[in-house]
């Protein structure tokens, strides 16, 4: 009754394009962004104990998280280049997804602690050196602004990277914050303003940090990632020559750069046909960015277990 789907796609879709769609390498990116934030995380630490400002120091916290977010983040885009092996048929590529999800996690865990030492600095706020919090918040600008555009090109086709340049263009956007509380604070003598901007802060790191989870938290679960419409990819399957009907339609993430797709094809009264499925896996990857398919035929002659679609 059924016949698998074998050497025709599996060579056409690794051999032939399978190579063009494993994780770029941003190693570079990485250590640079790494070391100048190091850096940067010693210096808004450092100054911001001296000028007693809670901005600054959250904004530091916040930095350190994002070394350590980049260092997952690096970690995992080397894994998921890995080749596969006996034990690990897919190599290590959900490494990316499991970093993802954990620079998520380092962000909430910042956050809540800035948000704690932000409400007891409201109750008994202590001097603060604006002027040292101005230049070291500037200099923090121009940091992660040239970090961000590390993963500029990277971005909008691996939520790995995507995660790492969110998190430095978000830092940018922090430290302009800070600078303006710097200077209104030296204008105006308002305590208070220090940590109201760290709250701020806070709840924007909450919000881009709940939209990464989001993101990350569906992938590892194996939902059909953002941007693949499963109607239109069914329907596609659907009006393919001599296809009577389609079931076991799954489409899932296999790292933050590659999709798969698993599906039962019925083709009454057809032979194997290799290039059938080599056209198909082609279709399937440049209509729909789905690179690692895997087709089986049916004939029809008989009822597949698989076929209800509430069973997995």
């Amino acid at each position: 009754m059924m016949q698998q789907e074998e050497s025709g796609h599996n060579e056409y879709s690794h051999g032939r394009h399978g190579h063009r769609h494993a994780p770029t390498s941003f190693g570079a990116a990485f250590a640079a962004a790494t070391a100048l934030n190091l850096g940067l995380v010693l210096a808004e630490l450092v100054f911001g104990f001296l000028s007693n400002s809670l901005a600054l120091i959250s904004d530091g916290a916040h930095n350190l998280s994002d070394v350590l977010g980049l260092l997952l983040a690096w970690a995992g885009s080397w894994l998921a280049r890995r080749q596969p092996t006996a034990s690990r048929t897919y190599g290590y590529r959900r490494a990316s997804i499991l970093a993802a999800l954990g620079n998520a996690a380092l962000l909430f865990v910042a956050t809540g602690a800035i948000i704690i030492e932000a409400v007891r600095r409201f109750a008994e706020a202590p001097p603060i050196a604006s002027g040292t919090v101005f230049w070291v918040a500037g200099a923090a600008i121009v940091i992660n602004t040239t970090t961000a555009l590390l993963f500029l090109g990277g971005r909008e086709h691996d939520l790995n990277i995507k995660s790492a340049f969110l998190h430095m263009a978000g830092d940018a956007a922090v430290s302009l914050g800070v600078v303006i509380a710097a200077l209104l604070i030296g204008w105006t003598g308002w305590l208070w303003l220090d940590p109201a901007v760290s709250i701020v802060i806070a709840v924007g790191i909450l919000w881009s940090s709940w939209a990464l989870m989001r993101e990350a938290l569906n992938l590892a679960l194996d939902s059909v990632p953002g941007g693949i419409d499963r109607g239109a990819v069914e329907s596609y399957l659907a009006s393919l020559p001599d296809v009577s009907a389609v079931h076991d339609l799954h489409i899932w993430a296999m790292s933050t750069t590659e999709t798969a797709l698993t599906v039962h094809l019925v083709r009454p009264r057809t032979e194997v046909d290799d290039r059938f499925l080599a056209d198909t896996a082609h279709a399937l990857e440049h209509r729909f960015s789905i690179h690692h398919a895997t087709i089986q035929i049916e004939t029809g002659d008989g009822e597949c277990q698989l076929a209800p679609t509430h069973i997995v």
